[in-house]
């Protein structure tokens, strides 16, 4: 079912999900003049039909976007921005298989993204990216814009490449800010081992992300998933970086007193930025949402497991954050 516009016209870009940072960087290419097509369903899609897409926080939009609730009736887009759960991720995408989209590329969390892309659409059009960049769906459908960072875009094969410069530079004029990168893959590594570490404190203490930071315990805990999951991207062949939410090549290389100091003076910086930041998964936690865990840290650890490295803490978290999905009430 299309709600606002016709499904036969060509969009300038297509957003596969309506939460918040979809909705986010909806809005804002919307409100930049940019044809905007947001792929939504059930209550979410009639909320933006009716209110069109709105954000409150670093910046304040109410824009009316096409919305389609059938994804097969998209026919053409010039950028596909994946923006679901990484869970149904390829059930997602299929009925997007006719569709004649140029590129291709996921905010989605994990490393298994761009595989899922490349296998519907094919590996030459798809970008890497990764966002950090944060926000969270209100009650009222309302998007919090809580930490505008940097989208990071690149080719797979580390080229430089006119279309991510054009990409990232639409993004960036629309308010969203965004770069474009030749070592994508090393940053969206670095994202990745950023994330578990985030992700696993926050499911466990359930706090603000300053908080799990700051604290000394969950800066030290912060500071070994890191590394685990840093080894396991140099086992694949990827060089670290420091360009991520974590400076994680610094975080991997000094002694893990200095890596707890790093850890909590990014958590200082965030209580002043970005004082209401959750995580997305503890967002999803407290409001009884689906974790992604097989996709995120059950990828890792199969992924280790394949490369015979030993992750003994992610080997812990991992099971214990997959029982709290299970059994929460």
């Amino acid at each position: 079912m299309l709600l606002v516009a016709p499904a036969a016209d060509p969009v300038d870009f297509a957003i596969l999900g309506a939460g918040a940072i979809g909705s986010i960087m909806g809005a804002h290419l919307a409100h930049a003049g940019h044809r905007v097509v947001m792929l939504a369903r059930g209550a979410r899609a009639q909320q933006i039909e009716r209110d069109g897409l709105r954000t409150t926080g670093l910046s304040g939009l109410s824009q009316r976007v096409a919305v389609l609730t059938d994804p097969s009736q998209l026919r053409a887009a010039a950028v596909l921005v994946i923006a679901t759960k990484t869970y149904g991720t390829d059930a997602a995408l299929a009925p997007l298989h006719a569709a004649k989209i140029d590129v291709a590329l996921s905010i989605q969390n994990g490393m298994m993204k761009n595989e899922q892309l490349s296998a519907c659409l094919g590996r030459a059009a798809v970008l890497g990216c990764l966002a950090n960049t944060s926000g969270e769906l209100l009650s009222g459908g309302v998007a919090l814009f809580t930490r505008n960072a940097n989208i990071f875009v690149g080719e797979l094969d580390g080229a430089d490449s006119a279309r991510a410069q054009r990409i990232a530079g639409t993004l960036d004029a629309a308010g969203v800010r965004a770069r474009a990168v030749q070592n994508i893959q090393s940053l969206e590594w670095c994202k990745f081992a950023s994330w578990v570490g985030m992700m696993v404190l926050s499911v466990t203490l359930r706090a603000e992300t300053w908080k799990c930071a700051l604290d000394p315990g969950g800066a030290l805990l912060l500071v070994r998933l890191v590394r685990e999951i840093g080894s396991l991207a140099q086992a694949q062949g990827v060089t670290l970086s420091d360009q991520s939410t974590l400076p994680v090549a610094t975080l991997c290389q000094g002694t893990e007193q200095q890596g707890v100091e790093v850890v909590q003076r990014f958590g200082a910086e965030l209580k002043i930025s970005a004082p209401e930041h959750r995580m997305s998964t503890l967002q999803d936690l407290l409001a009884g949402r689906r974790l992604e865990v097989e996709e995120t840290l059950g990828y890792a650890a199969r992924v280790a497991r394949e490369c015979g490295v030993t992750l003994p803490l992610l080997d812990s978290f991992y099971p214990l954050v997959a029982a709290l999905d299970r059994t929460r009430s």
